[in-house]
């Protein structure tokens, strides 16, 4: 079968397929896997509880039903949710936001593709531009979602160290450079794959060069706020035109429902839409009707606040407890990235003697499902920085038990490596 440069580059070895690959076969095979690699959330009985009313209200509405899988939305996505979103926006933090200003996607995933490729690549005009990643490591799916090869630029992080075995990734700008050839910025807020949250002054000053250039900052929040408040610091929700917010609905509890969300100004939006039809005609509704009358209530940003952040924080709590005791305090060095959002640990092994990757397939063999750290540094050279080689994203979402014995395996088999190295431990 012979395909175009657009077959050949979707159709090649990726970080991201390898990832849904791996988390689906093993789910599909019913091996005894514990599964510690995708970003799937966890089952919070309280907002499965509010989605099985939804639905049930929703099956005894005739026109509930019809609008639920017998009409087409527009483009910019289904109308009733877009509106209820814009007023809880519009009164929670006084954004001005018109129903103009959002649209949805089939996914966050949809939504960057789109993205990346509006603001990077050809222009058309001789001038090729790049998306700005100014804080590596980055999101695993960003890193083959350009239609052009070398989209993405990305900066090294400095490195903070805030307690013996934890430390903190922090934008360094004096390395990131903004330029002519610069299509976008985007962030990710927390960060997938490390937890890391960029400060409100980070975001700022990321802003403020943004605005200089004139293009946008893109803000990845799918774990973020204002929903679904996957934070355990503090952290302001921000938007004004400059920024093009994108939210999600699964990381709340509806990943399969496949609804992302992207805030922007009414040009962006213009434009999303009109790529929106001729990719998918039409948005999914499941997920935005589910949502909507959460948003109309205000539940949404509550049932975040209270029921998803409190649910992650103390899973978060109790995996590094369990990993402390595991690789204990006089073993190799190790150090776990401080969580401050999202669902991951992201491990640190300074000086692994084989590759994150080959860790990963001892780990994979051992039947502990994690994902290697090398593909996590979109933009940055393939070589020349051996940290990108020493580090594991493991998620937390599932089963305590399960997490802390996948935790314990990494210990046991990261110390392992040490010693067939002739390395104490």
């Amino acid at each position: 079968m012979k395909l175009s440069a657009f077959g050949r580059k979707f159709t090649a070895d990726a970080g991201i397929t390898s990832l849904m690959d791996d988390l689906g076969n093993a789910m599909a095979s019913g091996d005894d896997m514990i599964m510690m690699g995708g970003g799937n959330p966890g089952h919070i009985p309280e907002i499965q509880q509010r989605v099985q009313e939804i639905l049930a209200d929703m099956s005894r509405n005739e026109g509930d039903v019809r609008r639920l899988v017998g009409i087409y939305d527009p483009p910019q996505g289904e109308k009733q949710f877009i509106a209820s979103l814009a007023e809880l926006l519009n009164r929670e933090y006084g954004w001005g936001l018109k129903p103009e200003n959002i649209a949805l996607t089939n996914g966050s995933q949809a939504a960057f593709f789109m993205l990346f490729n509006m603001f990077g690549g050809d222009y058309g005009d001789g001038n090729r531009k790049h998306i700005l990643l100014p804080l590596a490591p980055e999101y695993i799916g960003y890193a083959d979602a350009g239609i052009e090869p070398g989209l993405f630029h990305a900066v090294q992080p400095d490195i903070s160290f805030t307690d013996a075995h934890e430390f903190k990734y922090r934008v360094d700008f004096d390395a990131v450079e903004v330029t002519g050839e610069t299509g976008a910025i985007c962030v990710s807020r927390p960060t997938n794959p490390t937890g890391n949250v960029v400060t409100d002054e980070e975001l700022a000053r990321l802003e403020g060069l943004a605005r200089q250039h004139d293009i946008p900052l893109i803000v990845d929040g799918a774990y973020g706020t204002p929903f679904p408040s996957l934070l355990f610091v503090d952290a302001t929700p921000n938007w004004n035109d400059q920024i093009i917010l994108c939210l999600s609905l699964s990381k709340l509890g509806l990943p399969a429902a496949r609804t992302g969300i992207v805030i922007a100004a009414e040009p962006v939006i213009k434009a999303l839409s009109g790529i929106n039809a001729i990719m998918n005609l039409a948005t999914g509704s499941f997920g935005a009707m589910l949502a909507e009358p959460l948003v109309r209530s205000g539940e949404i940003l509550s049932l975040s606040r209270d029921v998803v952040c409190p649910f992650y924080k103390a899973k978060m709590e109790r995996a590094v407890s369990a990993f402390r005791e595991a690789m204990g305090e006089d073993s190799c060095r190790w150090y776990v990235h401080k969580p401050e959002g999202a669902m991951f640990l992201w491990l640190w092994f300074p000086d692994l003697p084989i590759s994150s990757l080959e860790l990963y397939q001892r780990l994979k063999s051992r039947g502990v499902l994690v994902v290697s750290g090398h593909y996590f540094f979109p933009g940055l050279p393939e070589d020349g920085w051996r940290h990108r080689h020493e580090c594991l994203r493991v998620t937390y979402s599932q089963d305590d038990d399960r997490v802390a014995e996948g935790l314990r395996i990494i210990a046991t088999e990261v110390k392992a490596v040490w010693r067939e190295a002739g390395r104490e431990v």
